[in-house]
Order: C-alpha cells, then sequence, then structure tokens
C-alpha cells in the first residue's frame, strides 16, 4: 500500500529533491539546464512523479534526463510516461537493457504479475560513466545482484557552501531472486558478492534509497522538519546498511542451497 500513498515531495540536500511515494523512492535533481529524474516507481507512480515535480515549482516538460537504479516493476514502470511527458533521455545500464525494453523480469519472463511497461533507453552508461547536466554530474556505480545490471548514482551536491557526496544506493536485497539451484541469472552469486566488495569502504554522507526504509528516510525527514537542515547527512547509515545485506544474502543462499 505504502508505494502507492502520495507523500509530500521535499528538497533533501542542495539540489537533491524527493518526489516519491511513502514506500518508493525517485528523486530529481534540479540543474539550470533542466531536471534530472531517477526512477519512475510503478506504472500508476508516474501521474505522482509529475505531481510532485510541479508541486516543487518545477516543470515536468523541463525533464532532460532519466535515471533507473534497476529493471524492476516498482522503479522502472513509470518510467515511459515520463519519458512520454518530457522526452527526456533515460540512461541505463547494458545489464538492465533487456529488461527495460522487454518490460519483463529478468530470470521470471515466465512470471507476468512482474511484468512492467516497456521502455526504450537512449544511451547506456558503463561502471564509472558518467551523466552532467547544468553542472552537476552522477557517476554510474554498476553494483549487480539484486539485477544484472544494478546501477548506483553518485553525485556532489552543496549545502551552506559545503560539498557532501550523495550516493543514490540501487538495492542489495536478495527480495524475489532465486540464488540457488537455478539462479535468477548466470553469475548471480558472484555478482552480489562484487557488489559487497566493491562498496566495503563506501562511506558517502547522504545516502537515499529507492525503498525509503532502507535508507531511513522518513526518520530523517521528521528531524529535517524539526530543523536540522542536515538531518540527512550520516556518513554511518550506508556502511551500517551494507553489512545487513551482507549477512542476510548469505543467510539467504545457505537457505536457498539447504532446501535444494
Amino acid at each position: 500500500r505504502s508505494w502507492v500513498e502520495p507523500a509530500e515531495p521535499f528538497r533533501v540536500i542542495g539540489n537533491v529533491y524527493y518526489v516519491g511515494t511513502r514506500g518508493l523512492g525517485m528523486y530529481l535533481i534540479a540543474t539550470p539546464e533542466g531536471l534530472i529524474v531517477l526512477d519512475g516507481g510503478l506504472p500508476q507512480n508516474a501521474d505522482q512523479v509529475l505531481a510532485s515535480i510541479g508541486a516543487l515549482g518545477f516543470d515536468p516538460a523541463d525533464i532532460k534526463i532519466l535515471l533507473n537504479s534497476h529493471a524492476h516493476l516498482d522503479h522502472s514502470g513509470g518510467l515511459a510516461k515520463l519519458k512520454a511527458v518530457s522526452n527526456g533521455d533515460l540512461v541505463a545500464s547494458e545489464g538492465d537493457l533487456s529488461a527495460l525494453e522487454g518490460g519483463f523480469y529478468l530470470g521470471s519472463e515466465d512470471d507476468h504479475s512482474l511484468d512492467t511497461v516497456p521502455v526504450k533507453v537512449d544511451r547506456l552508461i558503463a561502471d564509472g560513466g558518467m551523466v552532467s547536466l547544468g553542472g552537476t554530474t552522477l557517476t554510474a556505480r554498476i553494483t549487480p545482484g539484486h539485477t544484472r545490471g544494478c546501477t548506483s548514482w553518485w553525485m556532489t551536491a552543496e549545502e551552506a557552501g559545503k560539498p557532501y557526496e550523495v550516493l543514490f544506493f540501487c538495492s542489495a536485497t536478495v527480495a524475489a531472486n532465486r540464488l540457488a539451484p537455478d539462479p535468477q541469472y548466470e553469475g548471480i552469486v558472484e555478482d552480489y558478492r562484487h557488489t559487497f566488495e566493491i562498496t566495503r569502504d563506501w562511506k558517502p554522507d547522504v545516502f537515499l534509497a529507492n525503498h525509503p526504509e532502507f535508507a531511513g528516510l522518513w526518520q530523517a525527514r521528521a528531524r529535517q522538519e524539526a530543523g536540522d537542515s542536515l538531518a540527512f547527512v550520516n556518513p554511518e547509515a550506508f556502511p551500517a546498511y551494507i553489512a545487513r545485506m551482507k549477512a542476510d544474502f548469505e543467510q539467504k543462499l545457505a537457505e536457498q542451497t539447504a532446501a535444494a
């Protein structure tokens, strides 16, 4: 229910805004040359995202770039409508290309309850690739496992004259994925472990997620509303999250292997 429950949009830090629902995180990055939107939520969330952008005083027609964290219906489903309204270019990873353009859940193509609206990708981005607009640059880091092309995004936001490193992390949950003996996709276990290895030393100032509860977004928002202008700055948040995800992954792998 929270995935479709409306939420009031707000500024997180610098030029980063929250335009998601109570349970799905979508983000707006505003620049002098246009807007960047990260994730579209479910297909039915697109209108809410557009309304939130308008409520913040921005014009959805100014969306120049659409980004995606990963090709699952609750994060890519609304992208097609956002793209149609704005004519913005969609940037995504090669690993998620087939699922985005095919509208399916990779490895569960026969489960049509997981299908979503296909969307055309305009530009492929690799690990370390950059997207720039109006003085803001986002760097893509491929953090596979949750999906084959799961993409996390880094950027710098300025607040009160000071820079803060912001991480929009894709995901590292197992969720509906099969790990063993019939993996969701070939190499999924190695991909998860690669992600845990490369993120081991990541310590962003601001950790944001496409499911708000992963990063404690609403608790931080309450502190912000109470007067803490740096409520979202917490360098310990992401290390704690990724440690939990690694432990959960190993447990799920052991359980699935034993069940097999």
